[in-house]
């Protein structure tokens, strides 16, 4: 199963160099669109969404992270970093899979 990653164009781009495929994503259209081409492939085992652009289509993401297990819908944070209100990638994935990064 392979990773792929949604969201502004420098994660996409970043994730890129080093193997993992991305789409980049500026309005609610293009990421749910993104998502719904995501989410019918059989081989996209992980999808990371940036928050930037998962905050556009937020009631979709919150339903997607809750009760998508394949493919894992995993919201990450966005190239601009964390809000000081929101808990960082390790508090996330500790709370969903009880691992520590």
């Amino acid at each position: 199963m392979k990773v792929l990653v949604i969201g502004h164009p420098e994660a996409v781009l970043g994730f890129s160099l080093t193997g993992v495929r991305g789409q980049a994503a500026s309005t609610a259209e293009e990421v749910n669109q993104a998502l719904d081409d995501a989410l019918a492939s059989k081989e996209t085992g992980i999808i990371l969404v940036t928050q930037d652009v998962a905050g556009l289509i937020q009631p979709r993401m919150d339903d997607l992270k809750l009760h998508s297990t394949i493919p894992l819908v995993v919201e990450i944070p966005s190239p601009a970093g964390v809000s000081a209100d929101q808990p960082s990638l390790g508090e996330i994935v500790l709370r969903a899979i009880g691992i520590k990064l």
